[in-house]
């Protein structure tokens, strides 16, 4: 017996409105910031709704440029429904990418590599589909915003 390969359904375009970057200064790690989320839209074929303005992404910047992004936040359904996204990445690229992207500079997103891994949990019964599913997304980093389609993996 084989397993089975796991496929990839859209389920959502997620446009994720940022505040300005908090500078933490150097940790453990590498240099480490905050980024408030502070709205957005969920547009596509199995959520839709807004972002909610709490939540944000806690960053670890490291030596060789890498990015672990490292968020939570929530949105609302368009019936209602809060649900919680908890959203794990990293994003990396050649150097000139990277630093044109820090200067909010719109860059191809072939250009340089953002991947998320995320968990989504609600209480309400007619998203209860979304505690039983894992997510995987891909990213755009915009000079205030992120935009990050996210697919079930089934």
């Amino acid at each position: 017996m084989t397993p089975v390969a796991p496929r990839l359904e859209p389920v959502c375009t997620l446009e994720v409105t940022l505040a300005p970057i908090r500078e933490m200064g150097e940790g453990r790690a590498g240099r480490r910031r905050i980024i408030p989320i502070v709205g957005g839209r969920v547009t596509g074929p199995l959520l839709n709704g807004r972002l909610l303005d709490v939540g944000a992404d806690w960053q670890t910047i490291f030596a060789d440029g890498l990015a672990e992004l490292d968020t939570r936040y929530a949105m609302e359904t368009d019936d209602g429904a809060v649900i919680e996204i908890l959203n794990y990445g990293l994003r990396h690229g050649p150097p000139e990418v990277m630093a044109r992207l820090a200067e909010g500079e719109d860059v191809p997103a072939d250009a340089y590599y953002m991947r998320t891994h995320a968990r989504l949990e609600t209480g309400d019964p007619r998203y209860a589909w979304v505690n039983r599913t894992l997510f995987v997304g891909s990213g755009i980093r915009r000079a205030r915003s992120v935009i990050v389609a996210l697919h079930a993996l089934r």
